[in-house]
């Protein structure tokens, strides 16, 4: 019995399958169309459409004269939900891991007075993290907290849960305050980074309250070619 399906939508499957299943990973060459066309036993024009329509999604990227291959998925975040990085990439199937920079204790400057709620010169507790996507570095996490609200925050073991878990399981988060820019890392942060400092980052600034308690001041680098923010939200 012929399938009901219409042609290009079992190209689309298959490739998918392919692609789901790691036979084709990123950067690889996937079948011409005619070869495609010849496989399924379907016109060009209908390998085309398959085709076409998994460029449109991002999973393909078409390079003149080289042919059409499978492209790099960029890590992704919401930017109203408050989500741990490290959830993040097991619900898309990857390893996160931690590289810790810096754990201490520092005097407040005044921005981070200003965005911490507290007075120029306090001592606050400071983590400076990189978060990893099955090895590559997709988030620069340096995050500013209240110790008198997390009093053990340079203890923890960030290397088994990442400081978002931590804080939220004290301090369930009611309110949150973002701001987004693109930039260019500093030399330090592009090495951080694994990347070129001229290629663009993006930056998200992020405060989070627990009803009236400020818990933390955070700044969040990605690299704008693995990252990317939605701005859609679950209602």
């Amino acid at each position: 019995m012929a399938s009901s399906r219409p042609s290009y939508a079992r190209i689309k499957e298959y490739l998918l399958s392919e692609i789901e299943s790691g036979a084709y990973v990123a950067g690889d060459r996937i079948p011409a169309e005619n070869a495609l066309a010849t496989q399924f036993g379907v016109s060009r024009m209908t390998a085309n459409k398959a085709i076409r329509d998994l460029v449109q999604k991002g999973l393909l990227v078409r390079r003149v004269g080289s042919g059409t291959f499978v492209s790099q998925r960029k890590s992704e975040s919401s930017l109203f939900d408050i989500r741990n990085i490290a959830d993040e990439i097991r619900l898309r199937g990857g390893e996160h891991s931690s590289q810790i920079i810096a754990l201490k204790e520092v005097a407040a400057s005044e921005e981070v007075a200003v965005f911490l709620g507290v007075r120029t010169g306090t001592r606050v507790f400071y983590s400076e993290i990189v978060h990893r996507e099955n090895g590559v570095a997709v988030q620069l996490e340096r995050r500013h907290v209240n110790p008198k609200l997390a009093p053990d925050y340079l203890q923890q073991d960030f290397e088994r849960q990442t400081p978002n878990a931590i804080l939220v399981a004290r301090y369930p988060v009611t309110d949150v305050e973002n701001s987004v820019e693109a930039m260019l890392p500093s030399d330090e942060e592009a090495a951080l980074l694994e990347m070129s400092p001229s290629d663009a980052c993006l930056l998200v600034v992020r405060r989070t309250w627990s009803g009236e308690l400020l818990i933390s001041y955070t700044q969040l680098l990605h690299p704008g070619k693995r990252y990317k923010l939605n701005a859609s939200r679950n209602t």
